[in-house]
């Protein structure tokens, strides 16, 4: 498969897929995890069909939304984008999303066709209360980004009732690296999550930030047996995004970028079990930047929607308006008119990179 082939949604579409396939052959014994495989397949032929109607009515819907429900953390990694532009902090707000106020986007998106909600933070797992609202719509898949370092009882008992929540648990490569750019101690408790899911039957995922220093160990294959044999099921690569001077050395250039490029593309031949996804890698090869509803677009915890989670700049509010108009919101569909999404560009986020300009559309 050519990188000029490769289509984003189709693959992530046909992968979540043969997931839901090889969980429905792998737990024949457990009739709970078949049952919610097979009707979650029946939704996600529903959510598609609900796009292509839309899409044939002149509307756009996007199938990925990605929801911040909190602006609370637990950790303080090096590096952290959210912590540098004072997104991210250690208390709860008092005027962030209320549990009721995510539920009704979350119904709203299964309306409008979106099949993935991606949860996202600070922490997510921070707010069980949204997580619980999220449980009771089947047909949505939720992956959580998480650090791993607050599963308990309570979690696992939630991820057994609920298939459709999947952790994704946030790993920089081996002990050292993890715990160098998350905290000491972090990547035993990450590892521990994994056991505790895997020993409970259920599916996860991994996410790693790619940086210079630990590009090649995040795709060898000691690495990816690691996960393999604790039973993960997606691997996604998102690049990281300097945000202080003194950082920017860490940021893949575009020699790093065609090398993780070029091994995605094995990989996913190696390992057709896993699912390997690219932050912003695999966006060049699907006709420029996903964001601004184009592919995906974000709701932070406030109910700002933004083009991305890395281009934080809101002329709407979901608490004021609707999911379905906040897509259509100036600042969307500027960016679209003004071709920033689909212009050619070094790699990276495109977004970011542009940040003066997006700043000028507003």
């Amino acid at each position: 498969m050519s990188d000029m082939d490769f289509d984003l949604e189709k693959y992530l579409t046909g992968g979540v897929e043969n997931i839901v396939k090889g969980a429905i052959k792998a737990t024949l014994k457990n009739p709970k995890e078949s049952a919610f495989m097979v009707q979650y397949a029946a939704a996600s032929r529903k959510s598609s069909k609900r796009r292509a109607q839309l899409e044939d009515q002149g509307e756009h819907i996007p199938p990925f939304l990605i929801a911040s429900i909190t602006s609370s953390c637990n950790l303080h990694c090096a590096g952290c984008y959210a912590r540098e532009n004072h997104i991210c902090c250690d208390e709860k707000p008092n005027d962030q999303l209320s549990a009721d106020e995510w539920n009704s986007i979350f119904k709203e998106a299964k309306d409008l066709g979106v099949g993935f909600i991606l949860l996202a933070g600070g922490e997510p797992m921070i707010r069980m209360d949204v997580l619980k609202k999220a449980a009771e719509i089947p047909e949505i898949l939720f992956p959580v980004f998480t650090n791993g370092t607050l599963m308990n009882d309570n979690y696992l008992q939630l991820f057994d009732r609920s298939r459709n929540l999947v952790p994704i648990f946030s790993i920089e490569g081996d002990e050292k690296k993890t715990d160098e750019r998350r905290g000491k101690g972090v990547y035993d408790r990450l590892i521990a999550s994994m056991d505790k899911i895997r020993n409970n039957n259920l599916i996860f995922g991994a996410s790693v930030t790619v940086t210079t220093s630990n590009l090649y160990e995040v795709v060898s294959d000691d690495f990816l047996s690691i996960l393999q044999e604790r039973g993960c099921k997606a691997i996604i690569y998102v690049e990281f995004v300097p945000v202080t001077e003194d950082s920017k050395e860490l940021a893949p250039g575009d020699n790093e970028r065609e090398f993780l490029k070029e091994k995605l593309m094995r990989l996913r031949e190696c390992y057709p079990e896993m699912l390997f996804i690219s932050f912003p890698g695999d966006e060049k090869s699907s006709g420029g930047c996903l964001a601004a509803g184009r592919g995906f677009f974000h709701i932070n915890s406030h109910g700002g929607a933004e083009p991305c989670p890395f281009s934080p700049y809101s002329d709407i509010n979901v608490r004021d308006t609707s999911v379905r108009e906040a897509l259509h919101s100036k600042l969307f569909n500027d960016l679209k008119n003004a071709d920033l999404l689909i212009e050619d560009h070094a790699g990276g986020c495109v977004l970011f990179e542009r940040k003066e300009q997006v700043e000028k559309l507003l």
